[in-house]
């Protein structure tokens, strides 16, 4: 009987820790499935749903960043712009916003200049920041580029102090000589005198207004709305034809070659205006008795022949540090001469955008002291192709060579279409 009561005890006992060493192994297999693995202790956050779609649409530059500051998202423009680097936002003032809002939940935006990556000119990225909580985990920054608005604003703010200044001169001289010639009324030879200055600040005056609608016009017009097949040696007989004065009172010869039989594409009369004004400032900035070359030719280009037309002169010749700035509204290579021929400050400024709004450019080789190259290439017309028409050669009547806008020897570049035979006085 006590043998059997021990077996049962023992029995007991062992059904007990059995018991207790299920219970333990269950209790101990749950917690290792709690416990997190190598694994999902490098697995990203998950963005909420739909968040990366709109992402990927926005204009702006995003990233999204973690509890722990680390990049969970970021799109393209975020890494071209230098925000992202070694999956780290790499802006020290950026980081510590989203510190702050992941902190109080509050939405904060900033603007920042941040050196631009690249350059070593020490140019500034103009940026605007705004940080906002993205779900209890995430925090959102979406970043602005405001550079090219703030190059706008600036060119704006210029352009209405250059009007305003180029205006007040002349009226400002016009109200002066009308007192003047009041005081003077007495004597005829004053009244005169001041009568032709006031002629020439009314000129002046016309001529600023002018091209002050031009480049308004060109600027906001379509070109191609009214284009049509327009024949260089047209323009070039009419740009000759605008400064036939100035240059006869100079004693400037104009020399004329390779325009025959060769048509551009686009709006005559915007046309004829870009090159009366290079054709202009060639005769206002040559001295007396010098030589003012007009050559045309056909280039071969990707996309279709073009037409370059090269306007040489040997006036005083543009320094390189005003090469890069001769096509700016108002900018003048040389004040005071500008003055003394009326010049505005805007004959460039119109041919640039005459050139870009019909798919060419414009270009410049000069030299100081030895003259300069003003390079006008624009699209061929269609119907000129179609012929399959040559340029003159340097063996034909006209013996003429248009010049490249890529010279480097300042010889040719400044004085090979100056030999042209065809002259017009």
């Amino acid at each position: 009987m006590d043998v059997n009561a021990a077996v049962a005890a023992a029995a007991a006992i062992a059904g007990v820790l059995t018991g207790v060493i299920a219970v333990l192994a269950f209790r101990w297999s749950e917690r290792d499935l709690k416990r997190p693995t190598r694994t999902s202790l490098h697995t990203d956050p998950v963005l909420p749903p739909g968040v990366d779609t709109v992402l990927s649409v926005l204009r702006s530059s995003a990233v999204v960043l973690d509890e722990g500051d680390a990049v969970v998202k970021a799109s393209s423009a975020a890494y071209a712009l230098g925000l992202v680097r070694g999956g780290r936002l790499s802006v020290e003032p950026m980081l510590q916003m989203a510190r702050d809002t992941r902190r109080d939940g509050e939405i904060r935006q900033v603007e920042l200049d941040l050196p631009r990556r690249g350059t070593g000119r020490g140019e500034a990225l103009a940026v605007s920041a705004r940080v906002a909580p993205l779900g209890s985990r995430l925090v959102l920054l979406l970043v602005e580029d405001l550079t090219e608005a703030r190059r706008i604003e600036a060119v704006r703010r210029d352009f209405v102090a250059n009007v305003s200044h180029e205006l007040k001169t002349p009226v400002g001289a016009l109200s002066l000589l009308s007192e003047a010639v009041m005081d003077a009324a007495d004597d005829p030879e004053a009244v005169e005198r001041f009568a032709g200055r006031m002629q020439i600040e009314a000129t002046r005056l016309t001529n600023l207004v002018q091209e002050l609608i031009d480049l308004s016009r060109v600027q906001n017009d379509d070109p191609l709305e009214d284009a049509e097949p327009v024949r260089v040696d047209e323009l070039v007989a009419e740009a000759v034809d605008r400064c036939r004065h100035a240059a006869g009172t100079k004693q400037i010869t104009m020399a004329v070659g390779g325009t025959a039989d060769l048509r551009i594409w686009g709006n005559r009369g915007q046309l004829a205006a870009a090159l009366g004004n290079l054709v202009e400032n060639a005769v206002n900035y040559s001295p007396a008795r010098t030589r003012v070359g007009i050559a045309a030719r056909r280039i071969t280009a990707p996309g279709g022949d073009h037409i370059e037309i090269a306007v040489t002169d040997q006036g005083i010749g543009i320094s390189e540090k005003d090469k890069e700035r001769v096509f700016e509204r108002f900018y003048r290579v040389d004040p005071a001469r500008s003055r003394a021929t009326g010049g505005t400050g805007l004959g460039l400024a119109i041919v640039k955008h005459v050139a870009a709004s019909h798919g060419g450019e414009v270009t410049v080789w000069s030299s100081e002291g030895q003259g300069s190259t003003f390079t006008l290439r624009l699209p061929e017309a269609g119907e000129s192709r179609d012929r399959g028409q040559q340029p003159p050669g340097p063996g034909d009547e006209t013996g003429f060579e248009a010049p490249t806008h890529s010279r480097t020897t300042p010889e040719s570049a400044a004085y090979e279409t100056l030999s042209a035979p065809e002259v017009l006085p």
